[in-house]
């Protein structure tokens, strides 16, 4: 029930959220920008950032694959790498409290995006819906989400669906300049009309939602 139509690719992310000691966050964002590249050098990084707002001592970062045996062969070539394993997993484990990961699918209608330059800040905002997936909620959840992209307050980064995790969840990534834009943005997309429609058309399919407030690294490729 959890996934109904996706993207005719076996293409998925995997999402990893991690909980960091409250005294070791500034040094472990320190060991990430040093040593992330022996992690990239095995496959593709979409982003990866911090929560300011929402949540405190989080980071999460999203990976690329082509398909379950990619990602197998990722997770056994990082096993072996001397310098991953010795350079930044020995040195970060104590630093961590807590790792969770998903993995998730782009929803049918969705490419993932970019912002239209650096600078901005990133909003994860995680949708509880009721199973069915995107055959049942799909329609009206595209239409809320394109009434918020029309008032233009807002770039769309990309909108998952999880495969392995808590099922039934939706994640939609966005970008606004700073966060006074974006509340300048909500603010005004409260008040139009065809924002209010789409909304209601589509919390029926709801459950529960949250969200967080995400820096970016000086790693992570999208800034």
């Amino acid at each position: 029930l959890a996934t109904g139509p996706r993207q005719n690719n076996g293409i998925f992310y995997e999402i990893r959220t991690y909980d960091i000691k409250p005294a070791k966050m500034k040094e472990f964002l320190e060991m990430v920008n040093k040593n992330l590249h022996f992690r990239t050098a095995h496959s593709e990084l979409v982003g990866f950032w911090y929560s300011e707002l929402g949540a405190m001592n989080k980071v999460l970062h999203i990976w690329k694959y082509d398909n379950f045996a990619h990602r197998t062969a990722v997770r056994h070539a990082l096993a072996n790498d001397k310098d991953w394993q010795g350079k930044f997993i020995s040195a970060a484990l104590p630093l961590i409290e807590k790792q969770d990961n998903e993995v998730a699918y782009l929803v049918p209608w969705c490419q993932l995006g970019k912002p239209p330059k650096e600078g901005g800040v990133y909003e994860w905002v995680t949708f509880q819906m009721k199973p069915g997936g995107p055959a049942l909620w799909g329609e009206a959840f595209r239409a809320a989400i394109n009434a918020h992209l029309n008032t233009g307050y807002t770039s769309l980064i990309g909108v998952f669906h999880t495969e392995y995790g808590l099922l039934n969840r939706v994640h939609v990534l966005w970008w606004n300049e700073s966060p006074d834009q974006r509340a300048a943005g909500r603010h005004s997309a409260h008040e139009d009309a065809r924002v209010v429609a789409a909304v209601r058309n589509s919390v029926g399919f709801l459950e529960s939602q949250q969200n967080v407030l995400l820096i970016p690294l000086q790693c992570s490729p999208l800034k």
